[in-house]
């Protein structure tokens, strides 16, 4: 197909071979048009984006898709294809980075597309229940409306589901602020293999009754059950926000202003980014967006956010103050909700916050745009944090077009990326052997947030024990016996 502008990654690739089960029939798709009439898709037209990941990079096969809009269609449908033994794809927004979201070979798509409608919320506690299909960003403009914000944000917010974002445990640019979600969610209503639903749909808080079973299904990619609904703790919406764009000459300055950040700004820190000086070349050049900063090897983005505008911006000032009187910084500009530029491509005013914040989260766009693109997602110590990008150039040599690195410092994440002009396999296996080992060397997570999916399965070794492998396994068999949710991704072959 066109819209493939390099070599797809497939089974093959991985060597996997479909499992034994049943292949979708006529009946089984007049089964699911009467309980779920009008919302079950067969066209090959149709089923070809939600066959094909956001990368471009891996691809199914799927002929059917079904649309529920709540948790008893999902129980309907999980029951009829536990006792057929058909195969089923949980999908929500499909804007995963490891091939977790689209079918391997034939399972059927079950999206969460349609499951979009906010259950309650407490103003009082800040607690959210919707269902799992509810985009990001819809929700937090709802919140926002309440004087509360979501407590997750990410660049796909405009897509992706809060059900694909707790089945993955997405990270993102608010977690130093507020956590992961395994500590913001405090319930979820999930559907089983075999159709039945656990209702663990909690809005306390503290419940210290037994295990706390919805820890299970946070980050386990759709294979041990179909979240349908979400209970989460919002925070209230800050009244002040301040943004620093500033320019080191060094990682080791990056690390230092870091340091200093911490101290002197505390309470009110709420995202540290850093980017190398390549990755803001790949903006400017790809998407046109000019950065008021320029001239340095590395840029760090430091976001604020409290209650009270003239105690926050004089707490910024004095550490941007200081930064720059010792030199970890040499240039910046700092922007607040008030804060406007003239964008002379629209000739409009927008806000300088949301300019500068586009210079971070596009930098995955920017890169599609310069060739074929490996992405590694690392967690590691973060004095390490840059000596992965240095020594993976090294390594590289000429074989890549561009390396750059970039990512939340303030909980050890990198986000390494290697450009070529195509795919390579010689140059995949090249890339995976050195930086899986690097990573393990300094007892690093090979996957700090994108999830393991189906591109990195083989390689949970690097990252876990095989005492801990066999028991999620284990897991696996005794909530899904016969396998069939999301087969082939997240844990490797037995």
């Amino acid at each position: 197909s066109s819209i493939f502008k390099e070599v797809v990654l497939t089974s093959e690739r991985y060597r996997v071979q479909r499992l034994p089960f049943s292949h979708v029939s006529d009946s089984d798709v007049a089964f699911f048009e009467r309980i779920m009439p009008g919302r079950v898709i067969t066209s090959p037209e149709d089923l070809k984006p939600y066959n094909v990941d956001w990368l471009k990079s891996v691809r199914g096969c799927s002929k059917l898709m079904l649309k529920p809009q709540t948790t008893a269609e999902v129980s309907q449908v999980l029951r009829y294809c536990y006792e057929r033994n058909l195969a089923v794809n949980p999908q929500g927004g499909n804007t995963g980075l490891v091939g977790g979201s689209v079918p391997v070979f034939d399972e059927i798509i079950l999206s969460t597309v349609l499951m979009n409608q906010i259950i309650s919320f407490d103003k009082v506690s800040g607690i959210l229940v919707c269902q799992a299909g509810c985009i990001l960003e819809k929700l937090n403009e709802y919140l926002e409306e309440q004087g509360f914000i979501m407590p997750l944000d990410l660049g796909a917010k405009g897509s992706c589901h809060i059900g694909g974002n707790v089945a993955t445990n997405a990270g993102g640019l608010r977690l130093l602020r507020y956590g992961s979600l395994r500590g913001t969610v405090l319930g979820l209503e999930v559907v089983l293999a075999d159709g039945s639903a656990l209702d663990c749909l909690t809005s306390l808080r503290k419940d210290n009754t037994g295990y706390d079973l919805k820890q299970l299904f946070i980050g386990s990619e759709g294979t041990l059950g179909f979240i349908t609904a979400v209970s989460i703790l919002c925070p209230q919406k800050p009244k002040a926000v301040n943004l620093a764009f500033l320019g080191c000459q060094s990682f080791a300055g990056v690390l230092e202003t870091f340091t200093t950040c911490r101290a002197m700004l505390g309470e009110i820190l709420s995202a540290f980014e850093f980017m190398d000086e390549k990755c803001m070349e790949l903006v400017e050049r790809h998407l046109k967006l000019s950065s008021p900063v320029t001239g340095s090897p590395f840029y760090v983005l430091i976001e604020t956010s409290g209650s009270s505008s003239t105690h926050d911006e004089e707490k910024l000032n004095n550490f941007i103050e200081q930064t720059m009187t010792s030199g970890l910084v040499t240039s910046g500009t700092v922007a607040t909700d008030e804060t406007k530029i003239k964008a002379s491509t629209w000739f409009i005013w927008i806000s300088l916050i949301q300019t500068l914040w586009s210079l971070r989260e596009r930098i995955t766009e920017a890169l599609t745009h310069d060739g074929y693109v490996y992405k590694y997602d690392i967690s590691l110590p973060v004095g390490k944090l840059y000596d992965l990008v240095t020594d993976t150039r090294a390594w590289l040599g000429q074989s890549a077009k561009n390396i750059v690195g970039y990512g939340h410092l303030g909980d050890g994440n990198l986000h390494l990326n290697i450009t070529a002009e195509s795919y390579s396999h010689s140059l995949l296996d090249a890339i995976e052997s050195f930086v899986y080992e690097w990573t393990a060397r300094y007892n690093g997570s090979i996957s700090a947030e994108h999830g393991l999916g189906f591109k990195k399965k083989q390689f949970i070794w690097y990252s876990k024990s095989c005492e801990a492998v066999f028991l999620m396994q284990r897991f696996k068999a005794m909530l899904d016996p016969k396998g069939i949710l999301n087969p082939y991704k997240t844990l490797p072959s037995s």
